[in-house]
């Protein structure tokens, strides 16, 4: 079993920056596929990137975020840069015993999530 912990959400202006992070419990850590996952009032959970021995980003957050992990500390990181109004959300870490996924069925962990604000 696997426990995550989400962190570092908050208020921030347009052209912000914040540093989200998930801190994982259990054992294999390093073996799990990581993802950051984000869901807006009205809106179905959407993909934003996952991390393996590589990454994978959504289209609309390319350039401006980027996922990392510290397999030593058992933390993945989401470095969000030149925040916008539309990535206001709540963000989920999940995480997967397989390869890369983009797919919100495919993760098996999730943690309870943190509030991103980003204001206009």
């Amino acid at each position: 079993q696997v426990q995550l912990v989400e962190s570092g959400g908050g208020l921030v202006q347009a052209g912000g920056s914040l540093r989200l992070s998930c801190a994982a419990s259990g054992r294999s850590f390093s073996s799990y596929t990581m993802g950051w996952f984000r869901q807006a009032p009205g809106k179905e959970r959407e993909f934003v990137a996952a991390i393996s021995y590589m990454t994978s980003y959504a289209d609309d957050v390319k350039g401006r975020f980027t996922i990392s992990r510290d397999n030593a500390k058992n933390t993945v990181y989401l470095q969000m840069n030149s925040l916008k109004p539309d990535d206001t959300a709540v963000y989920y870490c999940a995480g997967r015993g397989g390869g890369l996924w983009n797919g919100v069925g495919g993760y098996d962990y999730w943690g309870q999530g943190t509030q991103v604000t980003v204001s206009s």
